[in-house]
């Protein structure tokens, strides 16, 4: 049975492959050596910097604790403080530009300007208009001026209140919500939903409903704080894998198989692989069809965090589920 899951482990992890995959240019070795050798200028300064500001010489400009406090856990670590004072300042009026109109497309900036090296900031009254928006959480577009929508808030907020100020299981469950929920699963193609109010706290709070004491969750190393803080709460052991790194997942789902729980070596009640749909803190997504290639394989489970994922990638769901369900079938047989 192993041989014939190792099989259909290729078979799909193959066929997925032809429709996921991301490639990433490689920069020049010119760019990587420039790049790493200004880093290396920079940090070297820094540390001459932090000498003549201990000896006196330099005015240190960075809030600092009193005499008393000393013994005092410090609140950040000396390279993260490092980082901040001799690295991050000097590019610091890239980032925080104060706006003075709706954060739409395109919004008007607050001119502002440094004397001491971007350690303090002043206004000089003057606006610069029409700069394109790269990067804002209005991506919904719910904090624009539109007047069509500004209506219907006010119309729904005079019929449902601003909040229901109750769980759903007593008084807080209103039709509009298992409208959404309807909506939402056939958006997907999916049976039924369920529709949370805080996408934290979705990923943190259900993940301990899934698993928990003796089971095994196989985490990409790139998750969310949310993916993250969930695993850790659910008291369910953790392993991590590279990211998108196919070859360390089969090495820690072989492991695990053949291992088992630590100690006892008794089989994993659970095994959870959990990945993003697009992850947050580098441009990626993940290969989804090697992933439920391996769980239909070995008979794992398989979640996939889905809150930046579903606009740009709507069209390929029905794919995924057409495959997801033939899998689950030839699973079936061979277990059989």
């Amino acid at each position: 049975c192993y041989c014939y899951f190792t099989l259909l482990c290729n078979i799909l992890t193959d066929i997925y492959s032809n429709y996921y995959h991301d490639t990433f240019e490689q920069p020049p070795m010119y760019v990587a050596v420039m790049t790493y050798l200004g880093y290396g200028i920079v940090t070297l300064f820094g540390y001459l910097r932090d000498v003549l500001r201990a000896v006196g010489l330099e005015k240190c400009h960075v809030a600092q604790e009193r005499e008393e406090q000393k013994d005092f856990t410090p609140l950040y670590q000396d390279f993260e403080n490092f980082y901040t004072r001799n690295l991050y300042m000097r590019v610091r009026d890239n980032w925080n530009r104060p706006i003075c109109s709706l954060p739409g497309p395109i919004f008007d900036l607050m001119e502002r300007v440094s004397d001491d090296y971007n350690w303090t900031f002043r206004f000089t009254g003057r606006t610069i208009h029409n700069v394109i928006n790269m990067g804002s959480y209005n991506y919904l577009g719910f904090a624009e001026n539109n007047e069509d929508f500004l209506k219907t808030v006010a119309e729904k907020v005079r019929q449902y209140g601003a909040g229901v100020c109750s769980t759903r299981q007593e008084i807080g469950n209103l039709k509009i919500h298992e409208e959404l929920e309807e909506l939402v699963a056939d958006f997907i193609g999916v049976e039924s939903s369920m529709i949370f109010g805080m996408g934290f706290a979705t990923n943190s709070m259900n993940i301990p409903a899934l698993v928990g004491k003796g089971c095994l969750i196989v985490s990409d190393e790139l998750n969310h704080t949310s993916l993250i803080l969930g695993a850790r709460l659910s008291g369910a052991t953790i392993r991590v894998f590279k990211h998108n790194n196919m070859h360390s997942l089969e090495k820690l789902l072989r492991e695990a198989v053949c291992s088992g729980q630590p100690r006892t070596h008794r089989p994993w009640k659970k095994i959870l692989i959990m990945v993003e749909g697009i992850y947050r803190s580098a441009p990626t997504k993940p290969p989804s069809g090697s992933y439920i290639g391996y769980c239909c394989a070995v008979l794992f489970q398989y979640i996939m965090t889905k809150t930046h994922f579903l606009s740009p990638m709507v069209s390929n769901l029905n794919f995924l589920q057409a495959r997801v369900l033939l899998s689950q079938v030839l699973v079936k047989n061979l277990y059989l």
